[in-house]
């Protein structure tokens, strides 16, 4: 299974993680905001049933709010990817496949970040579970005032796929 970018052929409606903002973000509104604002990434077995997706985003922080270790010869703002949305249906979880999902979002991410420029890959967690999940893969929490904004720089991508 790799992830590809969202197609006409994916079934959507049937995709169920278990969270319904993100079922409702995946069949309603990631073609609505598909090559305008994020480019959605799904993983169909069948190629046609999607179980697992997420979203990646430019993006940029203010140099201000970003901890000092960040700030260092940044630019303001400090460029990013984001990474949106993300998410596995339940019935594939616990599989390995969130963790493929995210592998393959770091991965892509170095490679964009190779053509623009971005310090790293951001996300905003709707909840300390989740943000625990991401500092599991090594993501930070970079910006004091956000405790569920978690950050992962491209450099430590990019060591962690060249040592894998």
């Amino acid at each position: 299974m790799k992830p590809e970018l969202l197609g006409p052929h994916h079934h959507l409606s049937e995709f169920d993680c278990g969270e319904e903002h993100l079922n409702d973000w995946l069949r309603y509104r990631a073609w609505r905001n598909e090559g305008r604002y994020a480019r959605t990434f799904v993983v169909s077995p069948d190629d046609r049933r999607v179980i697992g997706y997420y979203c990646l985003s430019a993006g940029a922080l203010n140099r201000s709010e970003a901890s000092k270790p960040l700030q260092r010869n940044a630019p303001d703002p400090i460029p990013v990817i984001i990474l949106g949305r993300f998410a596995v249906d339940a019935s594939h979880q616990q599989q390995g496949v969130g963790s493929m999902l995210l592998h393959n979002a770091l991965k892509r991410a170095l490679n964009v970040s190779l053509s623009i420029g971005a310090r790293g890959i951001l996300i905003h967690a709707k909840d300390e579970a989740v943000r625990d999940y991401y500092m599991r893969f090594g993501f930070k929490s970079m910006l004091p005032g956000e405790p569920l904004t978690v950050l992962l720089r491209i450099e430590t991508v990019a060591q962690a796929l060249a040592a894998a």
